[in-house]
């Protein structure tokens, strides 16, 4: 699973202009539990527990047509798959749960998405300074939808009996010093270590 991380100073790449489907593209954060259960498919007991831990739900919409939808986590994040919890720092969020509609897929969204999501807890919000994302070992469309949106990877995990136990940092950096304190991991230096 790799992780990736933009902060406040960092570019946010210019994307291709907007296909003519985009131009009425809008999101905005939604707290209404029945309805969020509805998009998400989880149960309201799940949403309100989400809420209640300080995530947010976002929805993007085209002329008013619910086209994905992400959560953005404040105080702390967890990897059920990989049993894995952590608790964010002050100024720091986590973006996960991310989900594009199957119809609208390949339109470019992902990344607009994310971008509108930096920009609007940069306005209302100010004292975030660090957003992180991952996404799971394969999915190659949302590992280039990340990238495109800004994101730079800083570090993979690896596995052992399918739970995360370590962490590769591409770089030496501050971001990656962050990105080891955040996940609280061994850090892995062998680069051939089981993923």
């Amino acid at each position: 699973m790799a992780l990736g991380i933009w902060q406040t100073g960092d570019p946010l790449p210019l994307l291709p202009p907007h296909h003519a489907t985009l131009t009425s593209f809008t999101i905005r954060c939604v707290t209404h539990i029945a309805q969020i259960s509805q998009l998400n498919k989880i149960s309201q007991q799940e949403v309100t527990e989400r809420l209640q831990h300080q995530h947010h739900f976002y929805l993007a919409s085209i002329e008013d047509t619910p086209v994905a939808y992400g959560w953005v986590a404040y105080a702390e994040g967890e990897i059920g798959e990989i049993d894995l919890a952590f608790t964010l720092p002050e100024r720091e969020c986590y973006l996960w749960d991310f989900k594009t509609n199957p119809q609208w897929r390949g339109r470019g969204i992902y990344p607009r998405f994310l971008q509108a999501i930096i920009q609007i807890i940069q306005q209302e919000q100010s004292q975030v300074d660090r957003f992180w994302i991952m996404h799971a070992p394969g999915n190659t469309a949302a590992a280039h939808s990340i990238a495109r949106a800004g994101f730079r990877y800083i570090a993979d995990l690896t596995y052992t009996d399918g739970r995360a136990s370590g962490i590769i940092l591409f770089e030496q950096s501050q971001q990656a010093d962050a990105a080891a304190n955040l996940l609280k991991l061994p850090i892995v230096t062998d680069k051939t270590s089981p993923r």
